[in-house]
C-alpha cells in the first residue's frame, strides 16, 4: 500500500501577505504525513519589476517574460517568496527545502514555441524527476516549489504554478497515494456563483459534462477541472479544489474518476 502524499498549490496572493502567509503555514504544518507545497508570487514580481523600472506585460493572464523580466521572477519567486515560506515553515517545525526546477534537475521544461503570442522565457514542463523528490520526501524533508523550471541548457524558465503542481503530482503518483489540492478564493466549485455556500462536494467526469451542458460550470473553471481530471487519469488519487484556509480540513470540491 502506497504512503499518502498531499500536494498543495497556493497562489501568490496568499503567500505575499504576512497574515495570510502565517495562517497558511500554520494550517500546512498540521497536515499529517508527507506533503509538498507549490507557490506563486506574481504580485510581488510585478511590484518589484515596477520599482526597477521594468514594465510587466500580460496576455490572457499570462506574463510575457523577456530577459529582464526573467531576472526579476527568478529573484522574486526563487528567492524572496520561496525563502520566506521556507523560513516560516522552519519556525513551525517543518523541515522544508526551497526548490526551483533547476535544483537537482527536478523539473525540466522546454521554452514555449511562438504561435500567436511570443511569451518569451516561459517553460512548458517536459520531465519531473520524481525519484529525487521522493527521496527527499521520505527523508522527512518538505519540498517548497517555486514556479520556475529550466531547459537543461542553462536557462531558467518562468512556469505556471498550477502546471508545476499538476505535473509534480502526476509524477509522484507512481511512488505515493497522492491528493492534489488547488487553493483559490472560493470554498470550492460552486453550483451558484452568487452563493459561496453552494459548494458541489464531488465531481466525476459524468457530472462534469452534465454541469457544463447546464451552464453551472463555465469560464475559467472548465480548464481548471479539465486539468484536474487529467491528473486523476494519470494516477493521482483525487484532486481537491478549496480555499487556502481549509487545506487542513476535508472541505471543498473533490474531483474523482468515479
Amino acid at each position: 500500500m502506497k504512503e499518502k502524499l498531499t500536494v498543495i498549490k497556493v497562489g501568490g496572493k496568499i503567500v505575499e501577505e504576512s497574515e495570510t502567509l502565517n495562517q497558511l503555514l500554520t494550517d500546512f504544518s498540521t497536515i499529517p504525513g508527507y506533503k509538498l507545497l507549490v507557490h506563486g508570487g506574481g504580485r510581488s514580481a510585478t511590484k518589484i519589476a515596477a520599482q526597477l523600472g521594468i514594465e510587466s506585460r500580460m496576455v490572457n493572464g499570462r506574463r510575457i517574460t523577456d530577459l529582464e523580466t526573467l531576472k526579476v521572477v527568478t529573484m522574486v519567486y526563487g528567492g524572496l517568496v520561496n525563502k520566506n515560506i521556507v523560513a516560516g515553515l522552519q519556525a513551525k517545525g517543518v523541515n522544508a527545502i526551497g526548490l526551483t526546477g533547476a535544483d537537482m534537475d527536478v523539473i525540466r521544461s522546454e521554452k514555449r514555441p511562438v504561435k500567436e503570442v511570443d511569451y518569451g522565457y516561459v517553460g512548458d514542463v517536459k520531465v519531473v524527476n520524481a525519484s529525487v523528490l521522493a527521496n527527499l520526501i521520505r527523508q522527512g524533508i518538505v519540498p517548497v516549489m517555486a514556479p520556475l523550471t529550466h531547459d537543461g541548457a542553462g536557462s531558467m524558465l518562468n512556469t505556471n504554478a498550477d502546471t508545476i503542481a499538476g505535473e509534480t503530482a502526476k509524477a509522484l503518483a507512481e511512488e505515493f497515494d497522492v491528493t492534489l489540492v488547488y487553493c483559490f478564493e472560493k470554498k470550492g466549485v460552486l453550483r451558484d456563483e452568487n452563493d459561496d455556500d453552494s459548494v458541489i462536494p464531488v465531481i466525476t467526469p459524468e457530472l462534469f459534462e452534465q454541469y457544463v451542458s447546464e451552464g453551472i460550470i463555465q469560464g475559467g473553471m472548465i480548464p481548471k477541472l479539465e486539468n484536474s481530471f487529467s491528473a486523476v487519469e494519470a494516477g493521482v488519487s483525487q484532486v481537491v479544489i478549496t480555499q487556502a484556509s481549509a487545506i487542513h480540513r476535508q472541505e471543498g470540491t473533490v474531483i474523482r474518476k468515479k
